[in-house]
C-alpha cells in the first residue's frame, strides 16, 4: 500500500528578509545595489516589514504548516555588539503571530545578507567572521529561541561563497581564491559553534543549514565519466553538510533544476521534461528532486527538508503543475523510504532576485509595486487545495485572505 504524507509533514512557503522587507539600508546587498551592481535596487521590496501581518494572513489561509523566514542581520545589529530592542522587539511580534495563526517558524540567521560594519571588518574571509557571526546567534538565542521552531543557520553556503569569491559578482565582489577558502572555513567553523549555542540555550530547536542543490546526469550512465560526475555531485552538494554532520539535526535542501553532463558541446544542459525552459532558464526535472531526496537520506539517515523548490512564471499558467509534479517527487522519495519531513514552496510573494531585481516572479501572490497590495494567484489556490488534499481536508479557507 503506498504510504502518504506523515501528519507532521510540513507544508510551508518561504522568503528572505532582504528580497521582502524593503529599505535593508545598513547591508552589503543595499550597498551593492547602490553601486548599480544589480539591475535594479530593491528599495521598498515588499514592504514585508511593514505588512508581514498580511503575510502571515496569507500563509495560513493557504494551509500551511510553517513558514520560512530570514532575519536581518543589521536590523538586530546594527553596529558591532550594539544591538537594537527595536528589531529583535519586531522580529519576536512577528513570530508570535505565526505561533497564534498555528504556524511553525522556521527561522534562517543568514540570508546571504551582512551588515556594513562586519563587511568593513573583513567580512566572511575576516579573521573576526566566527566570532562576530556567533555573537550575533548568542544573541538571537537569548531574546527570541522561545519563538523558533526550527533553525538554519545558512542559507545555500556555497553560492554566495563561490559568487562572492570566485566570480565577483555578488557582494564583497572578490576573485581570490584564498579568500574563498578562509569564507568558507569561516562560515563552517560559525556553523559549529552556533549550532552548540543553540542547543545550550534552547537545546530542543533542531538546528541545520540549507544547501542550493543539483542532480548531475551523465549523457552515457555505461561510462566510466558517470562514476566522475558522481563524485563532482557529491562534492558541490553535501561539501558543507559533510564537515557539519555531526552538528546539524536535519538536512536541509533547496531544489530547482538538474543538469545533463557531456563531453560535446554543450557541455552542461538543462534536464528538462517540457518544452521550455522556465523564465530563470531552468529546467523542469521533479525526478531530480528524488533522486537527490534519496542522496541525502542515504548519506546522513536524518530527516530531509525541502526548504525551497519554486517556478518563475510572470502569467502563471506552469506553476500548479511544477509544485504537483515534485511533491509527487516526494511522496515517491518517501514511498522508498526517505525520512522526508517538509516541502516549502519560494516564494509566497513576487520578490527581489537578488542581480535580477523585479522581472522574475517566483510568487504565489503577485505584488502591485505601487500599493504594495498582494493578489493570490490562481496556483495559491491550487496549491491551497493541494496542502488540503494531502492532509485528507474536505474544505479549505478561502476569506479574508488579505486581512
Amino acid at each position: 500500500m503506498s504510504k502518504k504524507f506523515s501528519e507532521d509533514f510540513l507544508w510551508g512557503v518561504a522568503h528572505a528578509s532582504h528580497q521582502v522587507e524593503g529599505n535593508s539600508k545598513g547591508n552589503d546587498w543595499w550597498d551593492w545595489e547602490q553601486q548599480g551592481k544589480t539591475s535594479e535596487p530593491s528599495n521598498w521590496a515588499c514592504d514585508s516589514w511593514n505588512r508581514y501581518l498580511i503575510d502571515n494572513k496569507l500563509a495560513q489561509n493557504l494551509g500551511c504548516d510553517a513558514f520560512r523566514l530570514s532575519f536581518e542581520w543589521f536590523r538586530i545589529e546594527p553596529k558591532k555588539r550594539k544591538f537594537s530592542q527595536v528589531g529583535i522587539e519586531h522580529y519576536r511580534k512577528l513570530l508570535q503571530d505565526l505561533k497564534k495563526r498555528g504556524i511553525k517558524r522556521v527561522v534562517t540567521l543568514w540570508h546571504w545578507t551582512s551588515p556594513m560594519w562586519f563587511v568593513k571588518d573583513g567580512g566572511w574571509h575576516g579573521e573576526n567572521a566566527v566570532e562576530h557571526f556567533s555573537s550575533y546567534c548568542k544573541k538571537v538565542m537569548e531574546e527570541l529561541g522561545a519563538e523558533i521552531d526550527m533553525f538554519v543557520t545558512i542559507n545555500e553556503p556555497r553560492l554566495p561563497l563561490n559568487r562572492g569569491y570566485l566570480t565577483g559578482d555578488f557582494p564583497p565582489g572578490k576573485r581570490n581564491p584564498l579568500a574563498f577558502l578562509r569564507a568558507r572555513k569561516n562560515m563552517i567553523v560559525a556553523h559549529r559553534e552556533c549550532y552548540d549555542i543553540c542547543k545550550k540555550i534552547q537545546k530542543n530547536i533542531p538546528v541545520g543549514v540549507t544547501q542550493f542543490c543539483n542532480i548531475f546526469e551523465y549523457a552515457n550512465p555505461k561510462s566510466p565519466l558517470w562514476t566522475v560526475t558522481k563524485k563532482v555531485e557529491d562534492n558541490y552538494n553535501w561539501y558543507f553538510q559533510d564537515h557539519i554532520k555531526d552538528k546539524q539535526d536535519f538536512i536541509g535542501v533547496n531544489y530547482y533544476f538538474g543538469m545533463k553532463i557531456s563531453l560535446l558541446p554543450p557541455f552542461v544542459k538543462m534536464k528538462n521534461i517540457d518544452k521550455e525552459l522556465t523564465e530563470m532558464g531552468w529546467g523542469v526535472y521533479p525526478n531530480g528532486l528524488f533522486k537527490l531526496l534519496m542522496s541525502a537520506w542515504k548519506r546522513f539517515k536524518k530527516p530531509v527538508y525541502i526548504f525551497e523548490n519554486g517556478i518563475a512564471d510572470k502569467k502563471d499558467t506552469r506553476r500548479a503543475k511544477y509544485i504537483k509534479i515534485h511533491t509527487e517527487a516526494v511522496l515517491d522519495a518517501i514511498n522508498q523510504g526517505a525520512d522526508v519531513k517538509g516541502y516549502f514552496y519560494w516564494s509566497l510573494l513576487d520578490n527581489f532576485e537578488w542581480l535580477l531585481g523585479y522581472s522574475k516572479k517566483f510568487g504565489l501572490c503577485e505584488v502591485d509595486d505601487k500599493t504594495m497590495e498582494r493578489v493570490p494567484r490562481k496556483s495559491f489556490f491550487e496549491y491551497q487545495k493541494l496542502i488540503a488534499r494531502y492532509k485528507g481536508e474536505l474544505e479549505v479557507q478561502t476569506d479574508n485572505i488579505k486581512k
